[in-house]
C-alpha cells in the first residue's frame, strides 16, 4: 500500500462541500477520499488507511458520532475533526469522548481544520468567557443533546423531551443549521 500519511477522508453528505473541501485539502497537498455516510465509509476503511478525518455531525438520518467512533476505533491515532451546523456542548463531549481531535462549527475554513489536526493537546490558558447562559440557549443544548442520544431521530427526541413532534421540528426549522 502507498504513503498514505497524507490522506484524508471526509464524511460529508453534501456534495457540494464536500467537492470544494476535496479540491481544498488536495491543493495543500492532501489525497482525499468522500465518504456520503457511514457504508460508504466502511467500504473506503476496507482498502485504506487514513490518517485524517473530517465528519460531518449530522448525515442525513445518520449520526456522525457513530462514524467517529468506528474511525477510532479503526486507528486510534487518526486525527478526527468533527465539523457541524449542529453546534452543541452535548455533542462537543460526545465527539471529544469518542476519539475526535476537535470539534468546529460550520462554516470552518480549510485553514481552521488544519489547525485543529495539528491540536494534539487541550489549551489550559484558553480563556474563560464569562457569557450567561440564556434560556434558549440551555433549551437549545438540550434538545442537540438528545437529538444526538437518538441519532437525530425527531419523533424519538420529541417523545423524550415531552414535546409535540411538530413543535420540536418547528423548533429545528427557526435555527437553520447546515
Amino acid at each position: 500500500m502507498a504513503d498514505e500519511s497524507r490522506l484524508l477522508l471526509i464524511v460529508e453528505d453534501d456534495e457540494s462541500f464536500s467537492s470544494t473541501l476535496r479540491r481544498s485539502f488536495e491543493r495543500r497537498g492532501y489525497t482525499v477520499l468522500v465518504a456520503a455516510g457511514p457504508e460508504a465509509m466502511e467500504m473506503v476503511l476496507k482498502t485504506r488507511r487514513p490518517g485524517y478525518a473530517v465528519v460531518d455531525l449530522k448525515l442525513g438520518a445518520a449520526s456522525g458520532l457513530s462514524c467517529v467512533e468506528r474511525l477510532h476505533a479503526f486507528d486510534p491515532g487518526m486525527n478526527i475533526v468533527v465539523l457541524t451546523g449542529f453546534a452543541s456542548i452535548a455533542t462537543a463531549v460526545e465527539a471529544i469522548k469518542l476519539g475526535a481531535r476537535h470539534y468546529l462549527a460550520k462554516p470552518a475554513s480549510t485553514d481552521d481544520i488544519e489547525a485543529a489536526f495539528g491540536r494534539a493537546e487541550g489549551d489550559a490558558a484558553a480563556p474563560l468567557g464569562a457569557r450567561p447562559t440564556s434560556i434558549k440557549t440551555l433549551e437549545w443544548e438540550r434538545i442537540h443533546e438528545v437529538l444526538a442520544e437518538t441519532d437525530f431521530n425527531i419523533s424519538e427526541t420529541a417523545r423524550r423531551l415531552g414535546m409535540h413532534r411538530r413543535t420540536l421540528a418547528r423548533k429545528l426549522e427557526k435555527r437553520q443549521v447546515t
